[in-house]
């Protein structure tokens, strides 16, 4: 099935193979180093994998290989497009900042397939680091950035600590999604009233009637990454978790990796997943699909594109 990817960090799908050459670490070391076990401590655990694959992308000429192998890898997965997010701030250990844009997006140019990027404030950074994000988004928005995101530990750093950023944002006109209800459902709700159309997993939301019914009336769509939410603990297995209850609740679902290498997984592998756990259906998938070109970050015309490489014509 073609499929769009919506939720994905650049960094947590670092290709293994390409690690290991820039590395010059065996690929054994490398995999230890990248993937994350299928049951982690909490989210913190999870994210400690992202040190290694981080401290390889500290080059430009590294940066444009490392983008373009990811899209190889999107391709071989038949995405026909793809939303990439990154914290532009971590790769800056030499490189400034437009580097670091102005790398990715040679690594993504001349591909078979459309991709666009979002740039992550982080959950931790103080106010001017992530207003740097945010600024470098606006400069690039509509030239390969199409929104901005805020991603990292949300048990240790709550939303509303962060709500003035995305005001500035939306003054700015940059569109954004929020990570949100991955481990609790407090920030859930911050993020619907910021008017987030989109919320990063936000599948904490199942615990709360209120919550789903205001998701439902504001029309938001749930990016869901089901192996990454049983990595972090935030349910226990396949079948606990609730991708299905959200569905028939019939709110709007993305499926999504999160991090291909982190969580050792392609869009395929979490479609078949949701498939033999979760009774999803083709048809459901395909809907989902639909779904996710209408809350891409993409012109009417480019969704029309997408759609008709679906074959589900309005």
């Amino acid at each position: 099935m073609k499929k769009i990817e919506l939720h994905l960090h650049l960094d947590g799908s670092v290709n293994l193979t390409l690690a290991s050459t820039l590395s010059k670490l065996d690929l054994n070391i490398v995999k230890n180093k990248m993937i994350a076990p299928l049951k982690c401590k909490n989210l913190g655990d999870y994210l400690t994998r992202f040190d290694f694959p981080i401290s390889l992308m500290q080059t430009k000429e590294n940066l444009e290989l490392i983008a373009s192998k990811l899209v190889d890898d999107l391709i071989n997965d038949e995405v026909i497009y793809a939303e990439i997010r990154f914290n532009p701030l971590a790769f800056t250990s030499t490189l400034t900042l437009d580097e670091v844009i102005t790398s990715i997006l040679r690594g993504l140019s001349n591909k078979k397939i459309k991709t666009n990027l979002i740039l992550c404030m982080m959950r931790g950074y103080n106010y001017d680091d992530n207003l740097k994000i945010i600024n470098l988004a606006k400069k690039y928005l509509g030239k390969g950035v199409v929104a901005i995101d805020l991603a990292g530990d949300e048990k240790k750093y709550k939303l509303k600590e962060y709500l003035s950023l995305f005001e500035y944002a939306k003054s700015l006109n940059i569109p954004f999604t929020i990570h949100a209800g991955e481990t609790d459902k407090i920030d859930i709700l911050s993020a619907i009233n910021l008017g987030a159309r989109r919320i990063g997993h936000g599948v904490f939301s199942i615990t709360d009637d209120n919550l789903i019914q205001k998701l439902r009336k504001k029309d938001i769509l749930l990016e869901v990454c089901p192996t990454s939410n049983i990595q972090t603990n935030a349910f226990n297995t396949y079948l606990d978790h609730p991708i299905k209850k959200l569905y028939d609740l019939n709110i709007k679902i993305n499926l999504s990796t999160d991090n291909m290498t982190v969580s050792n997984t392609t869009l395929e592998k979490e479609y078949e997943i949701v498939k033999k756990y979760n009774n999803l259906t083709d048809l459901d998938l395909l809907k989902m699909n639909k779904d996710s070109i209408d809350y891409a970050f993409l012109s009417d015309l480019e969704k029309e594109e997408l759609r008709k490489q679906l074959d589900i014509l309005d």
